[in-house]
């Protein structure tokens, strides 16, 4: 499912609610765009891993988790779970 996955691509969660835009994959991850991050994690980029997708639907990458829990999942490049 990872090669349907593209620059650009909106990442939504399960609720349809926006959590980021996609940058790149890497590996198995999703690496979000800088423009996305928020609050005290602004200016650096967020990862999803795959695991995490649940469809690839048109132009947004909908997770199997609701927007409000899907950035609690998001990794830092470290691998390290984001603190909010």
């Amino acid at each position: 499912m990872s090669g349907n996955i593209a620059e650009n691509m909106e990442v939504i969660g399960a609720d349809g609610v926006h959590v980021g835009t996609v940058d790149r994959v890497e590996a198995t991850r999703i690496k979000l765009k800088k423009a996305d991050s928020f609050g005290k994690h602004e200016g650096h980029h967020h990862y999803i891993e795959l695991g995490f997708v649940a469809d690839v639907e048109g132009d947004k990458v909908r997770l199997s988790a609701n927007a409000d829990v899907a950035v609690t999942l998001e990794e830092e490049e470290s691998g390290r779970p984001v603190d909010l």
